[in-house]
């Protein structure tokens, strides 16, 4: 598990990066993508960086001094997949309950009205009798 801005740094490296090739990054352009509540200095960024290829998830060919030649490894590609917000998962779950809450709501219904045509279909007959 990644804390917000690690993960925001490996987006925008994932994006530029398609299929594992490599790309040179220069760390004012990252900067200059993160949203600007995230902002960070270079510095951080750095740390960011070093952080992710000793977790493995990105691969670091050579740097210089501002300059980053990086690719995503397949586990930051999985990293990136697999965690959704928890808004997302709160409205998927929503949605199972109201569909549930729906059918459940249709098959009473729907059992409540056979029963109710069978008991009238009986009732009739034997009264006529």
């Amino acid at each position: 598990m990644i804390d917000t801005k690690s993960k925001l740094v490996l987006s925008i490296i994932s994006k530029e990066t398609k299929n594992g090739n490599y790309k040179i990054f220069e760390l004012s352009d990252i900067i200059m993508s993160l949203p600007r509540h995230y902002r960070m200095d270079k510095v951080a960024v750095k740390h960011i960086l070093m952080y992710l290829e000793r977790q493995d998830i990105i691969s670091i060919k050579y740097e210089d001094d501002e300059k980053y030649c990086m690719a995503v490894l397949p586990f930051g590609y999985e990293i990136l997949e697999n965690e959704k917000p928890k808004y997302y998962k709160e409205i998927e779950d929503k949605k199972i309950k109201n569909n549930n809450f729906l059918i459940c709501f249709f098959a009473s219904f729907l059992g409540t009205s056979v029963a109710f045509s069978i008991f009238y279909l009986i009732f009739k007959f034997l009264i006529k009798q």
